[in-house]
């Protein structure tokens, strides 16, 4: 189960304990917007009866990325628009069961096999909105903004941008309580994606994971990513072994591993 946390003027943010997932939900005159929807159905119905104890409006989704966590509890939502970025969506029809039969083997390893069989049977939606760039959407008395900041936590985020709350969500491109997460993604540009992030001008960030933010704290992460950004870089370049990176990370082993990886896959 979650809890709200205000982050607005009729913007929520709905913080589960599973994962410390951060799911959202902007409330305009005439629809509301559900910013990601979970890691599975029953986890999606659950945030759906929670919505509806705020409001009763129409609702659409809008997938930050790809990953089970945000987007397999999109199918509770019933029949409504789905927005993504297009690389979302031929990554959820590319990967969608293999994202099912890898994590719930992991469930199934860490004892928890009441978690395994929501995650094997829950209904991959295909996005049926796409964003390449930026859209905008008119809840009614409130725009809101989704807009693609480049190659970041994976080839197609999408952050939700509402200006008039100045509040945004930022997906996994921003992580609170947990270092950012680098197994898709592409370490050299992160740095860059959090630029327009930053530039946007919002008082409160969203991460995808972990309680809201300033943008001092996404200025200090991205700093950090830098760091990991010029280490990839200074490895690649064979100015520094992969154990000198390792030292000097701001993030564990495992993580920078992930990075470094990354970074030297192809394009």
């Amino acid at each position: 189960m979650g809890r709200w946390v205000e982050a607005g003027d009729r913007v929520w943010v709905r913080r589960h304990a599973e994962l410390d997932l951060s799911l959202g939900l902007v409330a305009g005159d005439r629809s509301c917007l559900v910013i990601d929807t979970g890691a599975d159905e029953t986890q999606g119905a659950e945030f759906a009866a929670a919505i509806r104890e705020l409001t009763d409006l129409p609702w659409s989704v809008v997938l930050t990325h790809a990953h089970f966590d945000h987007s397999f509890g999109t199918a509770a939502f019933g029949e409504c628009e789905v927005w993504a970025h297009p690389a979302c969506r031929a990554d959820l029809a590319e990967t969608g069961e293999v994202q099912k039969t890898t994590w719930a083997g992991h469930y199934r390893e860490k004892g928890r096999p009441e978690a395994a069989e929501r995650l094997s049977a829950a209904r991959v939606v295909l996005p049926d909105r796409l964003v390449e760039d930026t859209a905008d959407l008119d809840l009614g008395g409130r725009r809101v903004r989704l807009t693609h900041p480049g190659l970041g936590h994976t080839g197609h985020d999408l952050v939700v941008h509402v200006p008039d709350a100045a509040v945004v969500f930022a997906g996994d491109l921003v992580e609170e309580g947990a270092p950012p997460s680098f197994g898709d993604a592409f370490p050299p540009q992160w740095p860059s994606a959090l630029d327009r992030v930053l530039a946007l001008g919002a008082a409160t960030v969203v991460p995808g994971h972990g309680e809201p933010v300033d943008a001092a704290y996404v200025t200090r992460q991205r700093a950090e990513l830098a760091e990991v950004a010029e280490l990839c870089r200074a490895v690649q370049a064979g100015e520094l072994t992969v154990a000198e990176a390792l030292a000097r990370s701001p993030y564990p082993e495992h993580f920078t591993t992930e990075a470094l990886r990354r970074a030297a896959a192809p394009a």
